[in-house]
Formats: structure tokens, sequence, C-alpha cells
């Protein structure tokens, strides 16, 4: 018998709950020190359990002192603790993820764990380090397993210490763990409320890792709340802020003023343009190379857009590179879509491939060292760029504060000008409905159109005098 179950059992009366809306019953136990009670809405039923749970004392059977229920009642959850099932689940996982995927489970398993440890770190572990160890090794199999660049010796010690003190599966019983796991997925580490998108990405992810413990037997049932009753998830905001779109005199000054930097403004310049004039995500940008473009002298020209390449971190990509390359967000396999190239971009791109000397199999936008651009030196300037170039107000605001923004911008000017929804959504490498939902407070325009015609419809006649 391990130090987790013990043969010293008491049973206590069962309590009637007088209600308002109908009596309850409890029945209460004591398991070595541990009290435990569970309340039901009928006196049969409890009655029925208390005397399952003293027949099973009558057998001899050791109870888990952290649950209350007899061992031979419960599934894996007592053998196997939590820590030891969330690296077996990152192991099963980490072949088929995305890094993207990868990145943000070991960020939600990462609070989840600190939750399940049996007491608080001790003093001599800084959070940030317990966290960092966890995120970036535990639930990390390339660098957990990485033989060329072993654990470090202080991160090891921190995880073997995690892994002695994390309770045992079945700790997802006990209503006051479930509790503490669902408040860590919703705070910071300095305890400020998490941001509702990082919630709902959270629950999502603890969900599928709670059917992955169903289907192989740690658990009987879901433990996470649901619905309304048990919790209200936050409300993330679908539609875009309307002012984080940027109007022309902005956007044009902007470029200017990136433009004119030395030596590689005009890389991005043509980047932020590229954004802007034709829609593209930033990730989708970064990957195109010059034959992608079809740029004719005058007039429209094409992207031929088959490929993104996200910025993840080269320690959660199989390949230790920065980016990850990846098929179109949302197509299929191999998929590809045409974007239209704006005549006043043709003219941008074409001065770069010549300024640059680029060739056909080229990046169109180069790094420094002709390698990927980063996501980090663009964001950082563009923010100088706002900085410079925005009055006090408008940099104060949302106007422009992300990358991302420019896109925003194109499709919304798009939709204001008549292109029909699903000719936008083909260009952008949206749903219909999801660009409905994106860019709804964002159409202008057409309200006046349609009160006219109500105000037409809802005319009465000249009543005669």
């Amino acid at each position: 018998m391990t130090d987790t179950s013990s043969l010293d059992v008491r049973f206590y009366p069962i309590e009637t709950n007088k209600r308002a809306k109908g009596n309850t019953y409890t029945v209460r136990w004591k398991v070595a020190h541990k009290k435990h009670s569970k309340t039901y809405k009928k006196s049969a039923v409890a009655d029925d359990e208390r005397a399952k749970l003293m027949s099973a004392h009558r057998k001899r059977e050791p109870f888990d002192i952290e649950t209350g229920r007899p061992i031979s009642w419960m599934s894996k959850a007592a053998e196997v603790n939590w820590y030891d099932f969330a690296v077996e689940y990152v192991d099963w996982k980490w072949p088929s993820a995305s890094s993207n995927t990868r990145k943000n489970l070991a960020k939600a398993l990462t609070p989840v764990t600190v939750a399940l440890l049996r007491t608080p770190p001790p003093q001599h572990f800084e959070p940030v380090k317990v966290r960092r160890a966890l995120r970036e090794y535990a639930f990390n199999v390339r660098q957990r397993t990485d033989a060329e660049k072993p654990v470090p010796a202080e991160v090891q010690t921190i995880l073997n210490w995690v892994k002695r003190n994390s309770l045992p599966m079945s700790a997802w019983e006990k209503t006051e763990h479930v509790d503490r796991v669902v408040t860590a997925l919703s705070t910071r580490l300095d305890g400020t409320a998490a941001a509702a998108s990082s919630v709902r990405r959270n629950d999502r992810i603890m969900n599928l890792v709670m059917a992955y413990a169903i289907r192989h037997n740690y658990l009987k049932a879901n433990p996470l709340p649901k619905g309304k009753g048990e919790r209200t998830a936050p409300k993330v905001a679908q539609a875009i802020d309307k002012r984080c779109l940027l109007n022309g005199d902005q956007v044009a000054k902007m470029l200017d003023w990136i433009g004119q930097r030395p030596r590689r403004g005009r890389i991005y310049r043509a980047f932020f343009a590229t954004l802007y004039y034709a829609g593209l995500r930033p990730e989708e940008a970064v990957a195109l190379r010059v034959g992608d473009a079809t740029l004719p002298e005058t007039g429209w020209g094409e992207f031929l857009v088959h490929e993104a390449q996200p910025e993840v971190g080269s320690q959660w990509t199989d390949t230790g590179e920065v980016h990850e390359k990846r098929d179109l967000k949302g197509r299929a396999e191999g998929d590809t879509r045409l974007v239209p190239i704006h005549p006043r971009l043709a003219v941008i791109l074409r001065e770069i491939i010549e300024k640059y000397d680029l060739g056909s199999a080229d990046l169109l936008f180069p790094g420094e060292r002709g390698d990927m651009l980063a996501g980090s030196v663009f964001r950082r300037v563009w923010a100088k760029a706002r900085e410079e170039v925005l009055s006090e107000h408008e940099f104060k605001s949302p106007t422009g504060k992300r990358v991302y923004d420019l896109r925003h911008t194109c499709l919304t000017a798009w939709m204001n000008e008549g292109i029909p929804h699903s000719e936008v959504a083909e260009m952008a490498g949206n749903s219909v409905p999801v660009l409905q939902a994106i860019y709804a407070r964002c159409i202008i325009g057409q309200r006046e159109v349609y009160l006219k015609r109500a105000e037409a419809a809802l005319e009465l006649p000249e009543v005669a005098a």
C-alpha cells in the first residue's frame, strides 16, 4: 500500500440539507486525515453510495486519500501523476502538430502543471524559471530530447522537483483542484486577467487533453466546467476595432518615412505596401519569391500565393529554423490563390527587384543576409514609423498598432468599394462568413442606401383634407 492510500476509513451519518427547492443528502467520510463528502438529490441514492463505500471498506480495500474512493473503483488516475501524463500527451501530439500548435500547447499546460502541485515551488525556484523550464523543456520534445544539447542542470533540477510534487491524475476528480486549474488558465503570472482570446484558446486545448485522458482511461469524464451555470467563458470580439484602420494619408506618410531609411528602407516599404495594396498576411508576404509576382510595365499585376512561413521560434520547428513552412491558411494541401497587384505596388516591387538585383528564385523581401525577413525586425520598423509619423493622439490610439492592420485596411477598402464579398474572400484567403464577421463594423456607406429604401417603402400617401 502506497502513502497515497489507506485502510483507515471512518463513515459519518448522512446529513439532510433542507433547501427551498427540495432537500439534498450529503454522504460524509474520512480517509486517514482527509475528509470527503458527496451530495445527492435523492436520499435513496445517497444511502446506496454510502453502502457501496462501506462494503468496500469491509472487504479491506484500500481507499485513495486524495479522492476518498476505493482504489479498485479508480482508473489509472491514481497511478500516474499529472506531470508524467502531460509529458506523455505532448510526446503523442508533437509529430502531427504544427509549430504554433506545439507552442500554444506548452503555454496551456504550464500554468495547469503549476496549479496541480502538492505545494508551491520553493523560494529558490523563481516562478519565471519554473514556467520556463516547463514551457521550453518539459513540454518541448525537441529541447527535452536533444542529445547534442542536454537539458541544463538547473532546469533539470526544477523538473525533477515538479515531477516528485505533481498531484496524481485523480486530483481532477476533486472540485477544488479543477477550480485552481480554471483560475490558472485565465490568469497571468503577475495575477492580472489573461486576454479573452488566450483563455478561449487554453480552454480549447485543455478539452482536447481531457479527451485523450478519457480515451486512455486516465479519467472517466471531462472534469472541466461546461455551460453557463458552471463557468462564463470570456467573450472574444471577432469583429475588428474600426479604430485600428489607417487612412490613405497616414499610410502614404509612413511608407515614405520608411522608404527613406538608410540601407534597407525600400525593402521594408515594399513589404508594408504589399500588405496594404494586396491584403496579404505577413507570413504570406515574407514567403514570396520574385517569380511569384507577375509585374507588367503598366496596369495590374498578380501574385501567385502558395505558401506561408509564420515565425514561431527555432525550438518549435522540426528543422530548427525560426520560420515554419506551411500551406495557405484554410486551404487544402498544395492549394494556391491569385491576388491582384495594384499598379502602384507593381512600380514599387519592380524598383526593389532592380535595385537589389533579385533573381526569380530569390525572396522578394530578403532579410539582412538574404534569408527570411524577421518579424521582430519589421515590427520594430513599423513601430518606429508610427512614433515618428503619427500625431500624439493617433500614436496612443489603436490606429495601425499592429502590422496586420494594413491587411485589415486593404480588405475593408475592397469591401467598401462594392467588390462582392465572395471575391474579396477569395483574394484574402478567408471564407465569406469569417470575412463578414470580422469586418462587419467597418463597412460604411451602405446603411444610408438601405435607409433611403426604407423611407420610400414606408412613405404614406397624402390624406385628402
